[in-house]
């Protein structure tokens, strides 16, 4: 099956690679430093499974240099959502499946805005990974797998086409899984790591240290609860006691981790601040629902987005 990953970052650039090594076609999209070193160098992964080397010739700056490919997964930062989107047309055949791995509960509705009639799965990747350096994606121990699935009431043919990838995956050692409730899917992980991101960016602080302290463990919880609670009120379906099941997850795992949020405060990038509080903050007051937790996430970390924003223009 052909492949293109669109932002070959922590996510793309892991299982994009794990498809690679496993004797798939896959073509990596990249810009900036890292997209040089790919093109120089290829792309290296390094894992707990091991590293894997893209060579440079699958590389490439522009979705126009790939051609029509089976499966797209789009792996950008929320905000680039709306300004990468129409570069995927060359990508695009009869029957091109795009897979969303980004973080947020409303990509896959802007995707499916901005490309209509394409045949769009919802994504949900459970990884602890950065770009280290230009041209090297490392991952850290702990989970490494993708959730993934049409939405209520697609065509049978998509189910078969998520049965069909989900095996693909399977054959080059990906742990995937085909979700009969993507959205309820999508919300679970928003909980966790809007809370997770939000909290860890906030306070520069490991999961792991804000877990071990009391006062800042129940900050992290009601930022969950408070998202949890939103996605209640929109009807989504999240099983009773969700979040004691997160915590106990948490406490299995050596959480030296920090977000994906944090990395983008710390190394002065655009936040995805607005796909994730501001997403919270703007359904609770349409709601009724009080988010006082991510309300002050939202604007202590906004002016850092703006201003990352600007200055990288």
């Amino acid at each position: 099956m052909r492949f293109a990953v669109i932002g070959a970052g922590g996510v793309g650039g892991f299982f994009g690679a794990m498809l690679s090594a496993g004797g798939e076609d896959v073509r990596f999209t990249a810009r900036g430093p890292h997209l040089d070193a790919m093109k120089r160098e290829g792309l290296r992964v390094i894992s707990p499974r091991g590293v894997i080397q893209v060579p440079p010739e699958r590389c490439v700056g522009s979705p126009a240099e790939i051609g029509p490919v089976d499966t797209v997964f789009f792996c950008v930062k929320s905000y680039d959502t709306e300004r990468t989107a129409p570069a995927l047309a060359p990508l695009l055949g009869p029957g091109t499946v795009i897979i969303s791995l980004q973080n947020g509960v409303d990509n896959e509705e802007k995707l499916g805005r901005l490309l209509p009639g394409r045949t769009i799965f919802g994504g949900v990747a459970y990884i602890y990974s950065t770009i280290t350096r230009p041209g090297e994606v490392t991952v850290a121990r702990g989970p490494a797998r993708i959730v993934f699935g049409p939405f209520e009431g697609a065509h049978p043919e998509h189910r078969r086409r998520a049965t069909e990838l989900r095996d693909i995956c399977a054959r080059a050692g990906i742990t995937a899984e085909v979700s009969d409730d993507i959205i309820a899917a999508l919300w679970k992980k928003f909980i966790f790591i809007t809370g997770a991101g939000g909290i860890t960016a906030l306070t520069r602080l490991t999961l792991g240290e804000i877990l071990a302290v009391d006062q800042s463990r129940d900050l992290l919880a009601d930022a969950m609860r408070e998202t949890e609670s939103v996605a209640r009120a929109r009807g989504v379906r999240i099983e009773e006691h969700y979040l004691d099941g997160v915590f106990d997850t948490l406490a299995r795992f050596d959480n030296k981790t920090r977000s994906s949020l944090f990395y983008d405060l710390v190394h002065g990038k655009p936040l995805e601040i607005e796909a994730l509080a501001g997403t919270v903050v703007r359904h609770g007051a349409a709601l009724g629902i009080p988010t006082p937790v991510n309300r002050v996430v939202y604007a202590a970390l906004l002016p850092y987005h703006l201003h990352n924003s600007e200055s990288i223009r």
